[in-house]
């Protein structure tokens, strides 16, 4: 199938949310506290749909199940979930089990590793990566005194930083940072820390500390991402990470740039600008905001226009 196959996202209201999803990408969300947009998922707590086309219509997961042939994957099912986050407000500070812990303890669910593209960030901007504890027992001691200012690594951030977050990372995004996601398709999360917010109901958020101290790396301590590039006629890729969960990179297109046939399924998220695919002659406008799914030996293709895209790929 020589046709790009586009999304239209789910969008979830979080506390923490806010409105920069609808004033930066011109999404209609369903209210001020839109925290996440799931662009491009097959998860059962919010599947995206087919827009157009022959599947149109189909949830993604129901796509995946009765046309492998576009995703060629020995996955038993959709792997990746990319996500746009609006942290308008601090997030609970977090960590994610690995597959093993997951699979044990959440009814099969994947584990949890993902990695953040900074699209905006307030001035001050901080998030909470890693932590200061040397022990397990030092950790637990940390937190029942609710030492979090000693234990908590925070770290400024601004536009066009990029974090990878393994699973055992203690981690949150702090206030007034948008960011891509690129994750496992896995919706666990266990809370270390909230800020002593409560709900709408007025009650405490549930913590999740006995399972958060099981899966916490300890130490953390983190080798910089080391980022490579390659140019072309009108095209940069920059790979953030590749590894065994996924492939991540950041397309910049200036111009027209010509693509080669993809051997694997590529997920694309527009995040800035706007252009056109062209493929076999047939034309596909692109926005910012769009997502969409390139099939396996999509291409060769053509981009032209001046637009910034988040490309991810299944690991090997």
């Amino acid at each position: 199938m020589n046709q790009p196959i586009f999304l239209e996202p789910v969008f979830q209201e979080r506390i923490w949310g806010g409105t920069k999803l609808q004033q930066l990408f011109g999404y209609e969300i369903p209210n001020d506290r839109t925290g996440e947009c799931w662009a491009i998922s097959a998860h059962p707590n919010g599947q995206s749909v087919v827009k157009s086309g022959p599947y149109q219509g189909l949830k993604l997961g129901e796509l995946w199940n009765s046309h492998k042939e576009l995703f060629r994957s020995d996955s038993a099912v959709f792997p990746l979930l990319t996500k746009i986050l609006d942290a308008s407000d601090d997030l609970s500070v977090q960590v994610h089990p690995d597959d093993e812990y997951a699979g044990k303890h959440e009814n099969g669910e994947l584990g949890k590793t993902e990695c953040w593209y900074i699209v905006d960030a307030e001035p001050g901007a901080v998030i909470i990566y890693g932590h200061e504890a040397k022990s397990k027992e030092q950790l637990v001691q940390m937190i029942e005194d609710g030492e979090w200012n000693d234990l908590l690594t925070q770290v400024p951030v601004k536009a066009g930083d990029f974090f990878y977050v393994p699973s055992g990372t203690i981690h949150a995004l702090g206030k007034g940072i948008v960011v891509l996601e690129t994750q496992q398709s896995s919706d666990t999360t266990y809370r270390v820390y909230d800020y002593d917010r409560r709900d709408k109901d007025g009650n405490l958020r549930d913590l999740h500390l006995e399972k958060a101290i099981d899966v916490t790396s300890i130490p953390q301590a983190y080798e910089p991402v080391q980022y490579s590039s390659k140019e072309s006629d009108g095209l940069s890729v920059t790979t953030f990470v590749s590894n065994s969960f996924f492939t991540v990179e950041k397309w910049n297109v200036t111009g027209t740039a010509n693509v080669p046939a993809n051997e694997k399924y590529t997920i694309c998220s527009v995040i800035e600008g706007q252009g056109k695919l062209s493929v076999e002659d047939q034309e596909y406008s692109l926005a910012k905001g769009d997502h969409f799914i390139l099939p396996v030996d999509f291409g060769p293709f053509q981009i032209e226009g001046e637009l910034m895209l988040i490309i991810s790929r299944e690991g090997e």
